[in-house]
């Protein structure tokens, strides 16, 4: 039996391999904006921790990757050409913001995708999950 160091480390595990797509992409969301929220918050401080806003934003730059990626432009059609364009916005906007360190460009894009988490949130929540078909474990005994 495998040990960990850390159950919150167990639970994310778990709670991602059993997350259907639209909630993975809530979660994707979530992480974006927490690091921005992170590298926002080292800019307030009057010390303003560089490798900390950088380390921050990069993140959230690799977060945004995930979501370029997982784009289906062959179902998405137009919706996924513009969400596609609309992550290469908020890239250039956090490259902007890290390298002047200026929260201005990352508060538009924190703002963007709260908005735009909201609405992955309600499809997730709006999502069907297949019915199970053929011979399957009937857990209700």
């Amino acid at each position: 039996m495998k040990q960990y160091a850390n159950p919150s480390s167990v639970y994310k595990e778990a709670r991602i391999r059993t997350a259907g797509q639209g909630q993975l992409i809530v979660m994707l969301y979530d992480e974006a904006i927490k690091q921005i929220d992170m590298a926002l918050q080292a800019m307030e401080n009057h010390a303003k921790k560089l490798d900390a806003i950088h380390n921050a934003i990069t993140k959230a730059q690799n977060v945004l990757t995930e979501l370029m990626v997982s784009l289906d432009f062959d179902k998405g059609g137009e919706v996924a050409k513009d969400l596609f364009n609309l992550y290469m916005f908020f890239n250039r906007q956090l490259m902007e913001g890290n390298v002047r360190k200026d929260a201005a460009p990352l508060r538009v894009v924190r703002n963007f995708m709260a908005q735009i988490r909201e609405s992955w949130v309600q499809i997730a929540n709006t999502q069907v999950q297949p019915a199970a078909s053929g011979p399957g474990v009937n857990i209700a005994g």
